[in-house]
């Protein structure tokens, strides 16, 4: 038998933005947030390898979504790190796209045909 596995790196960035979207609202006064990876395990429905293996592939993914600002397009995600021992993810955002953000201003995803 043959098994593999073909995570889907862009649909899993996806939702972690809408996620972080979703946060982001309900929190006016955030400038990170700091996830649970038991919460992230439920975001990515309960894949255990996008949460854990794939994590960082598919954080450089959703740190190319930018959304439009008075200063040009920024990115969303200024800096993230994993932490394994104490088993959360930390995002830093970056300040002119959480106003954004904030306002109600369209994401842009990255162009999933020029990712390497």
């Amino acid at each position: 038998m043959d098994f593999t596995s073909k995570p889907n790196y862009f649909l899993f960035a996806q939702l972690l933005i809408r996620h972080i979207e979703s946060y982001v609202k309900k929190h006016l006064d955030a400038q990170n947030a700091i996830f649970d990876l038991r919460d992230i395990y439920e975001v990515f429905r309960q894949d255990l390898a996008a949460t854990t293996t794939n994590l960082e592939g598919i954080l450089n993914i959703a740190d190319e979504y930018r959304i439009d600002t008075l200063n040009g397009d920024q990115k969303i995600i200024s800096s993230f790190k994993i932490d394994a021992e104490q088993n959360s993810l930390l995002i830093d955002f970056n300040n002119d796209a959480l106003q954004a953000l904030r306002e109600g201003k369209s994401i842009i995803q990255p162009d999933a045909t020029i990712q390497e």
